[in-house]
């Protein structure tokens, strides 16, 4: 019987294992943490938008969107769906078209995965942080207090984003060790810095609102959805769409009333302010401004920044694609698997980044 190695016990390395397992491998998952799925557990503000049925290459960020597309036209998100439900549970689409389980709990669905993954038998070592790879006719696996011996080995380490949840970036050095490289990292999916003296007063507030991306007067990206004023700048599943595109510089322009044409929200305001418009902290700063009619249709915010790593649900950049094939084996070293976030691929908020964590892990599983 075939032994597989795992590195990482997050949801691309849980669903890499329990597949694996199901062909009738020993899979052995080696976790640094102290439990399986903490990110997994977070997901969807803790709702757990595990995919969204709105699916293609064009919600993606990767060096070969090309074979993004290709993945995922084999493991498309009623493949995930299919997938999870096989655990148990019954999972459904919003009016967006982000899926979530129907009890709306992201632990339930780590819990899914424990059960699964204790039910088939697969080996868990905690407190495993991998130190070297090498191979040499097999794998060997070393971390501090063990090490195995494996015919394959899956790299589902994740990325450098949000480090709380075990996630550093030093799992790209065991895939350097076999002759691949790193494309730049930055942060994605997280809050962005603006001047505290453009939101002084507004910290706290939530609202919808749409909002477009603005660079040198060209308009980069538009979307819309919750937005929340926090104390260093902006936050919300429209805010972390944007982050996707967003640069040091650009210009953040925010429309408070997406639906209601510039001339009605001025002929409200000639009869009562900004009452019944907008939130009344928010109303009372615009106020107090030039114009603050306009402004409710069209507030702008120098982006200066944003939270970094620490604060990012994940990371831009990795393994590039073009150094895997179609089932994102090394093209390096033949049995070496990259499942997840350690590869160049990430995507927009709305469940597509879990999409791909699947995706990827039933294209390593396939291969192996």
């Amino acid at each position: 019987m075939k032994k597989i190695c795992v590195i990482g016990g997050g949801a691309a390395g849980m669903a890499c294992a329990v597949l694996l397992s199901r062909k009738g491998y020993s899979v052995t998952i080696l976790e640094r943490g102290d439990r399986l799925g903490r990110k997994l557990s977070a997901t969807g503000n803790g709702q757990g938008n595990v995919t969204n049925i709105h699916m293609g290459p064009e919600y993606y960020f990767s060096d070969d969107p090309e074979k993004v597309g290709r993945i995922l036209s084999r493991y498309p998100w009623e493949s995930t769906v299919g997938f999870l439900e096989s655990m148990g549970g019954i999972f459904l689409p919003d009016t967006r078209g982000r899926v979530y389980p129907a009890s709306r709990q992201a632990s339930a669905v780590t819990d899914l995965f424990r059960r699964e993954i204790g039910n088939a038998g697969v080996d868990v070592v905690f407190g495993a942080q991998v130190s070297s790879v090498a191979y040499d006719g097999v794998f060997r696996i070393s971390w501090g207090g063990g090490q195995m011996c494996a015919d394959a080995t899956v790299l589902a380490a994740g990325g450098k984003a949000a480090k709380h949840f075990g996630t550093d970036g030093s799992a790209y050095a065991l895939a350097e060790k076999f002759g691949h490289t790193v494309t730049p990292l930055s942060p994605a999916l997280v809050q962005l810095k603006c001047d505290p003296k453009e939101i002084r007063g507004l910290r706290g507030i939530r609202t919808e609102a749409g909002l477009t991306l603005v660079r040198g007067g060209k308009e980069v990206c538009r979307t819309r959805g919750d937005v929340l004023f926090t104390e260093s700048g902006l936050s919300g599943d429209a805010v972390f769409r944007a982050s996707s595109y967003v640069q040091r510089g650009d210009t953040v322009c925010l429309d408070f009333l997406p639906s209601v044409p510039a001339e009605r929200v001025r002929e409200a305001a000639e009869r009562g302010g900004l009452l019944c418009i907008v939130n009344n902290g928010l109303g009372r700063m615009l106020a107090a401004k030039r114009d603050a009619v306009g402004l409710v249709k069209g507030f702008p915010l120098t982006v200066t920044g944003t939270l970094g790593f620490d604060y990012a649900q994940v990371t831009r950049g990795g393994i590039p694609l073009g150094e895997t094939d179609d089932s994102l084996m090394s093209r390096k070293r033949g049995g070496l698997f990259f499942a997840g976030e350690i590869l160049n691929v990430d995507g927009v908020c709305g469940g597509y980044n879990l999409q791909w964590a699947f995706a990827s892990a039933h294209a390593v599983a396939e291969g192996i």
